[in-house]
């Protein structure tokens, strides 16, 4: 019974996050954190290294992923994949919104970059290529911008805007609009 009643509390404390994907896009503020992160797996029944602590721990049927800094994989001889950096969407998005992590992974995937997410409860994270991370940013602040300045319009209304054209004197609002 305290297990239900903690859940309700929380769910009336809005404690569950944001589900709309206009207010999510429009305020979400990406940070790149410090450290470069690998991906590395323990064969099935392997115990974790002593004194690890992974940033994220998944249990497949093939083994156990752990998400952890390159020196803490290096430390434990551990083989290691996907030299990436982490960046924290910090909005509470709910774990129940619709189309947030589709939409900002699609803004990726056009600038031609890999993003691997992880859904915790208060944030998304993005764990993205290395040598990559900057650009990332750069592209995950623009699709915020955007969404901002559009935030109020509806959809038709945004189409209609993007399909248009300005005269050259207005080329710098083009920029505004530009998915790139």
């Amino acid at each position: 019974m305290r297990q239900r009643a903690t859940r309700i509390d929380r769910e009336r404390d809005g404690m569950t996050g944001e589900t709309d994907l206009k207010t999510l896009l429009a305020s979400m503020t990406p940070e790149l954190l410090a450290g470069t992160y690998v991906f590395a797996t323990l064969a099935p029944g392997l115990a974790q290294p002593e004194g690890l602590e992974p940033v994220m721990v998944f249990r497949e049927r093939e083994g156990v992923t752990l998400i952890l800094t390159e020196e803490a994989a290096s430390a434990a001889a551990l083989t290691a994949s996907f030299r990436c950096r982490m960046v924290t969407l910090n909005i509470h998005s709910s774990l129940e919104a619709v189309g947030f992590l589709a939409t900002i992974t699609t803004r990726l995937a056009a600038a031609g970059m890999g993003v691997n997410p992880v859904s915790a409860f208060y944030h998304d994270h993005l764990f993205v290529p290395a040598e990559r991370a900057e650009e990332a940013l750069e592209l995950l602040r623009g699709l915020a911008r955007q969404s901002f300045a559009t935030r109020d319009l509806q959809r038709e209304d945004i189409e209609a805007i993007a399909s248009g054209s300005m005269s050259s004197e207005s080329d710098h609002l083009d920029a505004l609009l530009d998915p790139k």
